[in-house]
């Protein structure tokens, strides 16, 4: 009877242990999507009225339909159009600071709602963002021409390359703001208390979409970037194909990066994704 016993021991306790890791999972994948995707939410009217404080309206339909925020008075003869795919926080109505800069330097920009963001309806998840995004990079260009410049900060940056990676969506340049290399890594080295490499079921490998795109890469890097560490944003730019440069913001922390339009590097930035003789499918 006392092997039987101790196996029964064994038994409950490798179940105990068993559920406990379950458990933990549960509680590990939970933290884990709301702190990737601190989706704020607003009614349509809410959005709308975000939009407008900033002279920003809903694109392409005034509706629970919309896709994106556009300004309302943009350049008279764009240079084609930057669809700009914004961090996990807040809205794309926090975006003011892209058409401030960019549309001053000719360029058409197209502020990305995420689903799940905002008004929008649905859940974010990789897969979600990145075949929404790339319909709203395909729309942009139907609708204002190119070339297309895909810019992503953060976790936008992953979604623009994920999008950039898609055949069907011609993007002539891409530009990622603070990215990582892969998800799962950079889960690891910011919740080292958690097995997240067991739960984190988006990998946003970056370096992995960056090799099915053949367009100038322009990667931006804050130096003491206290989320999305130099180091990671370093080995996406060496696993990134020619032609590539990269921009170091010295000093600066993941949401301190110099943002204030005319800065020179805004014009170097575009300049290289887009040189000039790119400047003609309208």
């Amino acid at each position: 009877m006392e092997p039987l016993s101790f196996s029964l021991r064994v038994l409950r306790l490798l179940l105990l242990i068993a559920g406990g890791t379950g458990l933990l999972a549960l509680a590990g994948c939970a933290f884990y999507r709301t702190s990737l995707f601190p989706a704020e939410r607003a009614t349509l009217a809410e959005a709308d009225r975000q939009a407008c404080a900033r002279g920003l309206q809903l694109w392409p339909v005034a509706g629970p339909d919309y896709r994106a925020l556009v300004t309302a008075h943009p350049p008279a003869m764009a240079r084609g159009v930057v669809v700009v795919f914004h961090g996990n926080a807040g809205t794309a109505a926090h975006r003011i600071y892209y058409p401030e800069a960019l549309e001053p330097l000719g360029w058409r920009v197209v502020l990305a709602e995420y689903p799940g963001y905002g008004a929008r309806a649905g859940r974010p998840d990789e897969h979600t963002l990145i075949s929404d995004g790339a319909e709203t990079a395909r729309q942009a260009v139907q609708a204002f021409g190119g070339p297309l410049i895909l810019w992503g900060e953060s976790l936008g940056a992953a979604v623009a390359a994920g999008v950039a990676a898609q055949p069907d969506v011609p993007a002539a340049g891409l530009v990622l703001l603070t990215p990582w290399c892969d998800l799962p890594a950079l889960a690891a080295h910011l919740y080292p208390f958690l097995p997240v490499r067991l739960f984190v079921r988006d990998r946003f490998d970056n370096a992995a979409a960056l090799n099915a795109f053949h367009g100038p890469v322009a990667i931006l890097m804050a130096e003491r970037d206290e989320i999305i560490p130099a180091a990671h944003t370093q080995r996406l730019f060496e696993h990134a194909r020619p032609p590539k440069r990269l921009w170091v913001f010295p000093a600066a922390g993941h949401n301190s990066w110099p943002s204030s339009p005319g800065l020179r590097w805004w014009e170097e930035v575009m300049a290289f994704v887009a040189p000039p003789h790119a400047e003609a499918d309208h």
